[in-house]
């Protein structure tokens, strides 16, 4: 069940139903769509994803409309089987809604794709060693997937595009989702990624920050969905020192894994950055020595309240978005200088 704190599931999505699979067996996928799509898998007054559930079993919901903004989250909830059920259901619909729908991309046999978001941590779980796991799941469903290079804004998610047929992608769907379920662990701490409009950045958007941030405690096994409760937004003032105030029962344990090139940008000069993030959220905050492993990312452990780890999460990734914002910034300076 999505964990997302805003925006909102459309009123369509169910707030209660039969008793959820254990939570070992329960898996969370998330996907991109368009806001024209959205609107055909609800159907007109939730038809459609009523249906969906109905033949299906699973838990499923679109974030609401943004305005200027032109896609939402599709968010499916349930035992693997029954998600990669769901989303070839889905695709099958958004094919013949229209020939024209975005998600088409070829005049051949219905060849179609949907956009996964996947936790960034995950990614070598659907990878593999030398590339051996995601060749193997291309192999076995006859489906493509491209799995992109940076993370989403203001989040820890990437987009893994899956495409072929439906029958195809649903099969693709369900491997992927059993490597999520293999290797829960490492997609605690994700933060969502919530499409949002161009001052995302700036923080002046009033419905609320586009990212809410899940995996406080390792009680679900999904795509870095954790503990479902209402939190603070991430850097919100915390009314009271977070560990000191705190029983030591309530703190919990993060990993997070940071790439090399960027381990220097956090901890800033003679540890000024890393000191300062620990000091405003209050949680614990340590670095491995050495990356952890062929990916070359170093695992950075978060010990503090789900409240502390929230706000530490939010500026450890705020400060990784700055630091790519002024690299990007500096290439194009260099790219302008030899032009």
């Amino acid at each position: 069940m999505p964990s997302e704190s805003s925006p909102q599931p459309e009123p369509t999505s169910p707030q209660s139903r039969s008793p959820s699979p254990s939570p070992r067996d329960t898996l969370t996928l998330r996907a991109l769509v368009s806001t024209k799509d959205a609107g055909v898998i609800i159907g007109k007054a939730g038809k459609n994803v009523a249906d969906l559930r109905e033949q299906t079993g699973v838990k499923a919901g679109v974030t609401k409309v943004i305005p200027g903004v032109h896609e939402r989250v599709l968010t499916v909830t349930g035992p693997v089987d029954s998600v990669a059920k769901a989303y070839t259901l889905i695709i099958s619909q958004l094919v013949a809604a229209s020939s024209s729908s975005p998600v088409t991309s070829s005049p051949s046999t219905i060849h179609t794709a949907i956009r996964l978001l996947i936790s960034h941590n995950l990614m070598g779980t659907i990878i593999g060693r030398n590339g051996l796991k995601i060749k193997a799941i291309q192999d076995g469903s006859g489906a493509r997937m491209v799995a992109s290079k940076d993370m989403l804004p203001q989040s820890t998610e990437r987009i893994v595009e899956v495409q072929g047929s439906p029958e195809a992608i649903g099969r693709a769907i369900e491997e992927i989702g059993k490597c999520l379920l293999e290797d829960w662990e490492r997609g605690l701490g994700t933060v969502l990624f919530h499409p949002a409009g161009d001052d995302r950045s700036s923080g002046n958007r009033r419905s609320g920050p586009p990212y809410s941030l899940s995996g406080l405690s390792a009680s679900r096994r999904s795509n870095g969905d954790g503990t479902r409760g209402r939190q603070s937004p991430p850097g919100s003032p915390s009314p009271q020192s977070p560990t000191s105030a705190q029983p030591a029962a309530n703190l919990r344990t993060q990993n997070i894994s940071i790439p090399s090139d960027m381990v220097g940008c956090i901890i800033g000069r003679s540890g000024t950055k890393i000191t300062e993030i620990r000091r405003l959220s209050g949680s614990k905050i340590s670095i491995a020595k050495a990356p952890h492993d062929e990916t070359g990312e170093r695992m950075f452990t978060i010990i503090g309240t789900p409240e502390a780890n929230e706000k530490a999460l939010f500026l450890l990734y705020n400060q990784l978005e700055s630091e790519k914002e002024r690299r990007v910034g500096r290439e194009q300076q260099q790219a302008e200088l030899e032009d």
